[in-house]
């Protein structure tokens, strides 16, 4: 090729270049390769696939860590397992022991034990034949809130449960949220009828475990911009919106009037202090209530999106903190937990995805020492009194507040 040739080349090319320069970018690019910075005109029209059915499988390349077994001793402080409610799953007592022995895990509490014969019945299937391996908390009975003696009935129903084994009182959320008297009205948890029992617990050395409110999704409308649509889509009688409930914040205020009104006795505020979503309320909580204590049952995936404030809570408050699940008996469930207070795993789903939120979570990576007080410490601290957090048969309570818990003098 000689000179001209080359000159005549080198000049098409420039003029090719100065043409190129003046058609707008992006369909200058895809007229040349076929690849576009525009969106497709028909893109929204073809966003077709059902919420239900979208499950992305995330591109990401991140160690993950499976962790089969617990580190440590574990004892679940909050399950529904073979309850009298029928809330948890129906697992063979016998096959439970040897997936507890498998995962690593000393005890479950069985949280909703009721009273009487059903409270019996779990205490001679379940706890008699397996000694240490569960624990039994009893109820209330709300069909009588409207009796004029409720709180001396229940002081009584209160005693007969824990003299039968019962190691605990439990409140579910329909405190504050379902129960009504005979006029209509909705039972605040500081209804003072209560106080009675209250002040029971604390003289006999058995703790408090309320659920009071809900994650704060359910608190708002079911609509497009509710991060927890799908579930209550799914459970809409866990919607708590509208003008017939208190909100969330009026809820935990009542709550937290009746924690201030009874320092001798120990309260646990179930699912991480009832407001995970607002981990500087929880930390509030606990600095205003040395008598208060939280666990972190089937808030996994709460903490877990957030897992730099949740591990301070976690470092700070190591001596309140319980180990808890209220998701179910199965292996993999515990497996997900024990992954992520173990490891520093990032972006993984949390044992129930997507049912409460379509997020991933992160791991804590606790310290040991952080680590054995969570899965067993503070609970066997609890349960002092009782040999250690075991039940075994013929085992009493008596009026003397256990060591180390609140009382009053």
């Amino acid at each position: 090729m000689n000179f001209f040739s080359s000159g005549r080349i080198m000049k098409r090319r420039i003029a090719s270049a100065l043409l190129l320069a003046f058609l707008p970018g992006a369909e200058c690019v895809a007229q040349q390769t076929g690849i576009g910075y525009k969106a497709a005109p028909d893109a929204d029209s073809n966003k077709t696939v059902l919420l239900k059915d979208f499950h992305p499988q995330p591109a990401l390349h991140a160690a993950g860590h499976e962790i089969q077994r617990a580190k440590f001793p574990v004892i679940d402080v909050h399950t529904h397992t073979n309850d009298a409610v029928g809330i948890g799953d129906r697992v063979d007592p016998k096959e439970m022991v040897a997936r507890m022995d498998q995962l690593n895990i000393k005890s479950i509490v069985i949280l909703t034990g009721m009273w009487g014969s059903k409270l019996q019945t779990i205490i001679d299937s379940m706890v008699k034949p397996y000694p240490g391996r569960f624990v039994v908390f009893t109820q209330l009975d709300w069909s009588k809130i409207n009796d004029p003696d409720f709180s001396q009935l229940m002081v009584r129903q209160l005693h007969d449960s824990v003299d039968r084994g019962a190691r605990g009182l439990k409140i579910l959320k329909e405190l504050g949220l379902g129960v009504r008297d005979s006029t209509g009205r909705l039972i605040t948890i500081d209804d003072p009828r209560l106080d009675p029992v209250w002040e029971e617990c604390g003289r006999l050395g058995i703790p408090v475990f309320i659920h009071a409110g809900d994650p704060e999704a359910f608190f708002h409308p079911i609509d497009a911009s509710n991060e927890r649509y799908e579930e209550l889509i799914e459970h809409p009688d866990w919607s708590f919106y509208g003008p017939r409930y208190p909100s969330l914040p009026e809820l935990l205020a009542q709550r937290d009037r009746m924690f201030a009104k009874h320092p001798h006795t120990v309260f646990v505020a179930l699912h991480f202090g009832s407001w995970p979503e607002n981990l500087d309320f929880v930390e509030q909580t606990l600095q205003k209530f040395p008598n208060v204590m939280i666990e972190t049952g089937a808030r996994e995936g709460e903490l877990g999106r957030q897992p730099r404030r949740a591990r301070e809570i976690f470092m700070k408050y190591s001596d309140r903190i319980m180990f808890g699940t209220d998701e179910g008996a199965a292996e993999t469930m515990y497996q997900n937990y024990f992954r992520w207070l173990e490891t520093t795993d990032e972006y993984f789903p949390y044992a129930q995805y997507p049912e409460q939120g379509r997020w991933m979570i992160y791991g804590l990576g606790l310290p040991d020492d952080v680590l054995e007080k969570v899965y067993h410490g503070n609970a066997e601290k609890l349960f002092a009194r009782f040999n250690d957090g075991k039940q075994s048969a013929g085992h009493t309570v008596s009026a003397t507040p256990a060591k180390g818990m609140p009382h009053r003098q």
